[in-house]
């Protein structure tokens, strides 16, 4: 029997149920706490200090994270929620204990020391907010359907976005054909922990190969380097390459460069001479050993028995070359997923904990020296330092400075509402920079489908470089792969040590994780095992093998950071997913990972998909098929799976609202009377869509949706919605449509001086620096803080502060009166209007009174402001017409809103069109339409339903002219559509100045907005004056306007002048008692520049003329 949407909808939703939509934040930082942590301490073990007379052994043992809590100025210690960092600008942060035993020559002391703080990701296994039901969160202030997955640093929500990077430890060879001819290349990121180096070869145009190793100042030729690494003859090395005779005779060339070197001695001496040129031989030998085991190739091991693995690394590498070279083998596609791997918080943390745990041994190394020299002996807990580790991690989490000069690593999380929130914490980066072209990078590749979301992207430089995941792409975890390859070589692989001439002429290489593990001559049995042990859970689920019969190669991955997908198994045909499991996950029987375990479903990565054949659905089914899909809409991120009917619009349409469905205000947190965000915006009265598609539901828009249904008519009407405006019901509008508020904190901090002064919340006296004016203080109380409910406009002051002076120096000396106090009081921004919503009055983490003064502003719908539909059909008001003066329908029908035709033909957004007539049927039946992509409600359907309910079935009605009663001749299509309200809106950006402030420089009017700057009127404006010959206009403009100002200058020698205040005239410094000087207007910008002249010793002249009378 088949089974039906609704089936596959439930299993959908029981992976969202168990997964989660931030699942692979908390995933990576879980893994990260958990196990990374101890592994970081382990790596570095201990430390050993000597000192005269004495030895001290430290070893470090097991590290243990604390409950999340705040120490108080006072030393007091309590458990601390997210909503209160917030508020108080703390940091949501744990403590670190770790075990150090000393070894004091036989006297063992043992001491569990906190070393620092670890900031908590929040909803992970740490974090408080997972231990409880939805109604304690409610009671305890938090939002209970809160997602986490980001940091609270210093009252803050920062994110760390996710990074996509090039696969570490994978060969990938390219061709370089920037030269004459053509070079090829293979390079590696061998990166192993904390440690990452660039190994690269090339086969240079005369035939030789040559290796790049980092701490190597020249390139290191191959054959050279094999030896050193104890492949003594040539036949060894050319057998470690390849045993095809084509390949072998492209290493004739580099045989004979190195003809010279004949033993293992000198090819280590070789490279030693390169590195430490004029040292004894012994230390030269000794530094290119280190060379080797350090530097190349650090993933396969950094001690001298690995030596022979980078040599058998080496040789599949130069293997691969040389095929590339021949053309056996293609160029690696850098964008292919398979090359790909995100690093997430986890990775990212664990770099900068190893950066910072190194920083406090070199300091404990330092204490335990200085301590030894005394005769109290040492004391380990004060020999920590805890401040190292919790400054450098929370710095960087607050300034996204990371290491190795990476800067923007984290974001403020962006809460415009719920589906900015999502889409923000599944998003990716791309390294690469976006002021270069890099078109392949930017550009859509198949192994995107069903990973990453095509629509989902911005527009400008950042396009196609900052990429969101799709709803059911995952990020793996990683396992293991010692594990892997004892399994594999319990099913008869034969490592590439042992592997015999003729095995490695016949047999399959087989890579684990990039490394060259052996050989088979059984591939098809091995990798059909694989599977079978991976979906009966004998092998990790994390786990992923593909084969490539045309190069004859077997991948097995297991790391991090790979995109898988869900897939359902299909055997002989049929999918393994049958109506018994549907029913077992409707009555909650099974969940998800009972499906995994059971080996219904499978995740594939980039690389295993290769090897599978997926049906689209059910009806495609044939016995070919290995994998069918689950839901075909699951190829769209969180941005784009609002969009109903998305394949009905030319695609850019639905690329443009996944970046507007960001900017809609919602309703983001349940709990945000509770919050004090620096801006947020709240919809009054946000509506379902009476259009909906099937994500919605398990992404929560239908929960807190961002909009409202609004009854469309398009008609170009009274001409007031050309180009993109739309023409508002003044009647709707005043019934509530599209009202939101906004809220803006104001904040501030009493500080505690050096010398015992501090600020002081008070209403401040008039004389006073600084000093507002009595009406800008006549809202407060006497506490100096303004009253809930107050109304306020710009200027109004909201806390009253006063702060002493900055420099006491400033009143030594002549200065009688003492220090003089300054106004520091916080006040409503020029232009904005509001009331007061809350007051919030606490204390910082360093004791000091922090207020935090909330304003709401009422935003009623008003000529200028922005809205757009879900298919990026965006405009903004361009008239509100009363409501009897609309057009109606026969059955009284009034529109909200009147949108002009021409915004369809070019656009091709017929999606826009089926939705209306969705909207308008789902209206008259009193039911959702389904407007999921690829799996909705036919656009036929509806229009029989239409028809049926007795209405035109193209949507067209009979409507007549609201001001002269008379029909239009036409009809006219009525619908309705879901329309969102932008937080782009005209109050926020109507500015006009007369007067105002100018630069202290240049003495022109400030710039923006905010400084109550001026309006540019710039080269174009000014050529079209000129044009026009508007003398006069352009004298007003330029100079009157901006920067007039009058300079003396002598006739006689064109210098400037003064005026002489003691004897009232006006001198020439030059020609002094012979001057004629003369009043002349420049620009003071002009008379800057013949200062700025003079101080580069050059000396300007103005040569004045008599004006014509």
């Amino acid at each position: 029997m088949l089974l039906n949407d609704t089936d596959y909808w439930d299993l959908m939703k029981s992976f969202f149920n168990e997964e989660g939509l931030v699942k692979q934040h908390l995933d990576s930082y879980n893994d990260f706490s958990r196990n990374t942590l101890q592994q970081i301490i382990d790596e570095i073990g201990g430390i050993q200090i000597e000192v005269p007379n004495h030895t001290y052994k430290i070893r470090f043992g097991a590290i243990e994270i604390g409950e999340p809590r705040v120490v108080e100025v006072d030393g007091t210690v309590r458990e601390v929620y997210p909503r209160e960092a917030r508020i108080r600008n703390l940091t949501y942060k744990a403590p670190l204990y770790l075990e150090i035993e000393l070894d004091d020559e036989g006297r063992e002391t043992y001491e569990r020391v906190n070393i620092g703080d670890l900031p908590i990701m929040v909803k992970s296994n740490l974090c408080l907010l997972g231990r409880h039901t939805e109604d304690e969160l409610v009671k305890l202030g938090e939002d209970p359907q809160e997602v986490g997955g980001y940091f609270i640093v210093n009252g803050s929500e920062r994110v760390i976005v996710s990074l996509e990077d090039l696969a570490p430890n994978r060969v990938l060879v390219e061709v370089d054909n920037r030269g004459s001819k053509p070079v090829y290349k293979g390079k590696v990121f061998s990166t192993t922990v904390g440690f990452r180096a660039r190994i690269e070869m090339s086969l240079k145009s005369k035939g030789e190969i040559v290796v790049s190793i980092p701490g190597v100042p020249v390139p290191v030729p191959f054959v050279i380097l094999m030896r050193a690494l104890g492949v003594e003859t040539d036949r060894d090395v050319a057998e470690m390459v390849s045993l095809d005779p084509d390949i072998l005779n492209e290493l004739e060339m580099s045989f004979r460069e190195s003809s010279a070197t004949q033993t293992i001695e000198d090819a280590v001496l070789y490279i030693g001479n390169r590195v430490a040129f004029g040292q004894v031989r012994e230390f030269r030998i000794k530094r290119a050993e280190t060379i080797l085991d350090r530097n190349l190739l650090p993933h396969i091991g950094r001690e001298p028995d690995h030596r022979m693995d980078k040599a058998i690394f080496l040789g599949e590498m130069a293997s691969r070359i040389i095929e590339l070279k021949l053309g056996l083998r293609k160029e690696d596609d850098k964008d292919h997923l398979k090359n790909k791997r995100i690093k997430l918080a986890g990775p990212l943390l664990a770099e900068l904990f190893r950066s910072a745990f190194w920083s406090l041994y070199r300091d404990m190394r330092y204490q335990f020296r200085r301590m030894s020299t005394r005769r109290k002996g040492v004391l380990i807990s004060a020999a920590v330092r805890p401040g190292i580790i919790t400054s450098r991690i929370q710095h960087a989490l607050a300034t996204g400075n990371w290491r190795r000069g990476r800067v923007g690593m984290t974001q403020l999380l962006d809460r415009t509402n719920t589906l900015s929130t999502l889409s923000h914490l599944r998003r990716l980066q791309s390294p690469l920079s976006r002021s270069q072209p890099n078109f392949e990078a930017r550009d859509l590749h198949s192994t995107h489908w069903g990973r990453l979301c095509p629509n989902e992207t911005p527009e400008g430089a950042n396009c196609g470089l900052v990429k969101n995941l799709a709803l059911m792409s995952s990020v793996s975890v990683g396992t293991d792969p010692e594990k892997i390859k004892r399994t594999l070589e319990f099913m008869g692989v034969i490592r590439a040590k042992d592997a015999d001439e003729q095995l490695r002429h016949s047999g399959t290489k087989i890579f684990v994780e990039g490394y060259l593990l052996g050989y088979t001559t059984i591939p098809d049995i091995i990798v059909n095992t694989f599977r079978d042990m991976r979906r009966k859970a004998e092998v990790s689920t994390e786990s992923n093998i593909a084969f490539y019969r045309k190069y004859n190669e077997i991948y097995v991955n297991c790391d991090e950071g790979r995109i898988r997908r869900p897939l359902i198994v299909v055997e002989n045909g049929k999918p393994l997913f049958k109506q018994r499991h549907s029913r077992n996950l409707r009555s909650a029987r099974w969940q998800w990972s009972d499906l995994v375990r059971e080996g219904i479903i499978e995740y594939l990565d980039a690389d295993e998909e290769e090897n599978a054949f997926i049906a689209l659905d059910q009806e495609s089914l044939n016995e070919n098929h290995s994998h069918m899909e689950i839901c075909t809409y699951t190829i769209l991120g969180v941005g784009a799976s609002i969009i109903p009917y998305a394949e009905h619009n030319q695609s850019p349409r639905n690329t443009y609202q996944a970046a507007m469905a960001k900017q809609s205000p919602g309703v983001y947190a349940l709990n945000y009377r509770e919050r004090t965000d620096t801006r947020g915006h709240i919809l009054h009265y946000p509506q379902k869509p009476l259009v909906a598609t099937k994500p919605m539901d398990v992404i929560g828009y239908n929960d807190r949706p961002a909009g409202q249904n609004f009854v469309l008519a398009i008609l170009s009407n009274i001409g007031y919605n050309m180009e993109d405006a739309i023409i508002f019901n003044k009647g709707s509008v005043q019934r509530g449509l599209g009202h939101s508020s906004f809220f803006r904190i104001y904040k501030s901090v009493c500080k505690q001086y050096l010398g015992g002064s501090k600020d002081r919340l008070v209403i401040p006296e008039a004389g006073i620096r600084g000093y507002h004016g009595a009406e800008a203080y006549r809202r407060l109380e006497e506490d100096g803080l303004i009253a809930s409910d107050a109304e306020v406009k710009g200027g109004d002051i909201l806390i009253g502060k006063t702060s002493p002076p900055r420099f006491m120096e400033e009143y030594r000396g002549f200065e009688v009166r003492g220090p003089q106090l300054r106004d520091t009081s916080i006040g409503v921004r020029p232009n904005e209007v509001g009331v007061v919503d809350s007051v919030f009055i606490t204390k910082d983490i360093e004791g000091s009174q922090l207020v935090k003064v909330k304003v709401r502003s009422n935003r009623i719908p008003e000529l200028g402001d922005k809205f757009v539909s879900r298919h990026g059909q965006k405009g903004v008001i361009g008239m509100l017409v009363p409501h009897e003066d609309m057009p109606f329908s026969t059955s009284g029908v009034v529109p909200d809103i009147i949108m002009n035709p021409h915004a369809y033909p070019s656009r091709m957004t017929v999606g826009q069109f089926v939705e209306a007539i969705g909207g308008k049927a789902a209206s008259l039946r009193g039911e959702i339409i389904d407007g999921t992509p690829f799996s909705n409600e036919e656009p036929k359907s509806l229009q029989e339903l239409l028809k049926e309910l007795g209405f035109q079935s193209g949507g067209r009605e009979m409507l007549y002219d609201g001001m002269s009663g008379q029909r239009f001749e036409a009809e006219i299509f009525l619908g309705v559509a879901f329309y969102q309200k932008l937080h782009h809106m005209v109050v926020d950006k109507i500015h006009a100045r007369a007067r105002g402030q100018v630069q202290m420089l240049t003495r022109q009017p400030t710039e923006g907005r905010a400084r109550g700057g001026g309006l540019r009127f710039g080269e174009m404006e000014r050529d079209c004056l000129v044009g026009y010959g508007a003398a006069m206009l352009l004298k007003d403009r330029l100079l009157e306007e901006s920067d007039a100002y009058t300079i003396y200058v002598c006739e006689r020698c064109g210098k400037q002048g003064f005026y002489d205040i003691r004897q009232r005239k006006y001198a020439c410094p030059i020609c002094e008692t012979k001057a004629d000087i003369e009043p002349v207007t420049v620009s003071y910008a002009f008379k800057l520049l013949l200062q700025e002249m003079q101080s580069l010793c050059l000396s300007p002249s103005l040569m004045l003329a008599k004006e014509v009378e």
